[in-house]
């Protein structure tokens, strides 16, 4: 015989049952016919805007295709990109992801895990919507088009503080030798010179190295290199990895900053912490005013005191006055949807949207995006701050673009290169031992080809 204890916790699980079968049920019959779409999405929750983008980006593609379910999974940096080469190893990728035109998602292009989207671009006749470079397949790790970009992205950006300069009384470094001659002098004040946390290994490689390897090896050095006319042992590919080293012992940037995780920078930045800071063009959406909260990490007022340029020149250099890009990240579709299908019909509603007219402003206008690649977007209409108008502005601020290493190189040659820059700013390899290392498996990779 049964407890009254015993009927009772009865009572509660069979209540409990009945409730999940008919939320089931529920569950089930809202999405009857419809077509279920598995995204993996690139997203800092943290961030401003971020769930301004939800409601916008998200609920209002919803909101109009009331045929389409999505299970979307927001995650960000090195947790992203560990989860991407899970579902690669696992041969299920989901149906949506966003993706890098090839560095972190070479393993995607590489091994065609991605849809051609030409023939769907061809086929709603959408070639002139965007800019001719966001449709070149020679810019993607695979040679065609597995993806759509949301924006050309300069990886490397100088971010100025010159509230901070002038209470120092000093001005924008224009020279290596001005910049470090501010070292001492930004020192005894309390701050640091230039911010830029290197704790996660890409960083340095993506927004500094890439544009020091184009400034002393020149344009198109990368080339040279693949086409074996020249190695990362020669001269200029040294002198620039020993540029790196020389960052360090002169105090432009600090050791700590090996242990800082890329994370912090806008707060440092943001708190006085440091006079200049280096990162990609993306990063100005972290300190514009949140939408749903009315805050900003530096107030409107204050972005006026921020200047937005391009790495000092060096003396000795081939090149100055230059940056580092590349076709930013973007929307790729998985190759195991079936062609001609109803749910890569529904993928392809995504993307476009994703990438679309409407879509872009509201990046451009909430700080996503500083190039967006959609054509012909009116400006006039959108509320723009002032860091979104400097950084609009970098293009005049450079005169040549140089390649993005792990958006030329396989990662088994930009890898070993960014734990190899790791190790100059520790002290623990010298500049000719990373390149000598580099060179090493840039041609087992070779090899392998």
């Amino acid at each position: 015989m049964l407890s009254k204890r015993n009927v009772s916790v009865f009572i509660i699980v069979t209540c409990i049952v009945l409730a999940l079968t008919v939320s089931c049920r529920k569950r089930d019959a809202e999405t009857a016919g419809k077509i279920t779409l598995n995204v993996l999405n690139y997203m800092d929750l943290t961030s401003p805007n971020s769930l301004g983008e939800i409601d916008f980006v998200w609920n209002g593609f919803l909101n109009q295709n009331g045929d389409i379910v999505i299970n979307r999974e927001d995650l960000y940096n090195e947790p992203y990109h560990n989860k991407i080469e899970a579902y690669v190893a696992s041969g299920n990728l989901p149906d949506v992801m966003y993706v890098w035109p090839s560095g972190r998602s070479t393993s995607l292009h590489q091994n065609r895990l991605l849809k051609d989207l030409a023939p769907l671009i061809q086929k709603d006749g959408l070639e002139s919507s965007y800019l001719p470079a966001a449709l070149d397949p020679a810019n993607q790790g695979g040679g065609y088009l597995a993806m759509l970009p949301i924006a050309l992205t300069s990886t490397h950006a100088f971010y100025v503080n010159t509230e901070l300069l002038n209470a120092c009384g000093l001005k924008p470094a224009k020279t290596y030798a001005e910049l470090k001659a501010q070292v001492p002098v930004l020192r005894a004040r309390g701050y640091e010179t230039v911010i830029m946390p290197n704790k996660d290994s890409w960083v340095m490689q993506s927004c500094l190295f890439s544009l020091i390897a184009g400034r002393f090896g020149g344009l198109g050095w990368e080339n040279k290199i693949l086409s074996g006319e020249a190695k990362f042992t020669d001269p200029d590919f040294v002198r620039a990895l020993d540029f790196i080293r020389q960052l360090y012992a002169d105090g432009v940037l600090s050791g700590a900053s090996l242990g800082t995780s890329y994370g912090d920078s806008p707060g440092m930045f943001a708190t006085n912490k440091g006079a200049y800071m280096i990162d990609g063009d993306w990063r100005v959406g972290a300190f514009l005013t949140d939408q749903s909260t009315g805050q900003a990490l530096i107030s409107p007022e204050r972005q006026k005191n921020i200047l937005i340029t391009v790495f000092p020149e060096i003396e000795g250099a081939k090149l100055n006055g230059s940056t580092s890009g590349v076709l930013g990240t973007g929307w790729a579709m998985s190759a195991a949807i079936p062609a001609d299908s109803a749910k890569e019909e529904a993928a392809w509603r995504l993307i476009k949207w994703l990438t679309g007219k409407e879509t872009e402003a509201q990046r451009v206008e909430s700080g996503g995006v500083a190039t967006p690649v959609w054509v012909g977007l009116d400006y006039s209409a959108m509320t723009l701050e002032p860091l979104q108008i400097a950084i609009g502005n970098l293009g005049n601020e450079y005169t040549v673009s140089t390649c993005v290493i792990d958006g030329v190189f396989h990662s088994d040659v930009f890898n070993p290169l960014n734990d190899g820059l790791a190790e100059i700013g520790m002290g623990t390899k010298r500049p000719t031992q990373v390149a000598a290392e580099i060179q090493r498996v840039f041609d087992a990779w070779k090899r392998n080809q």
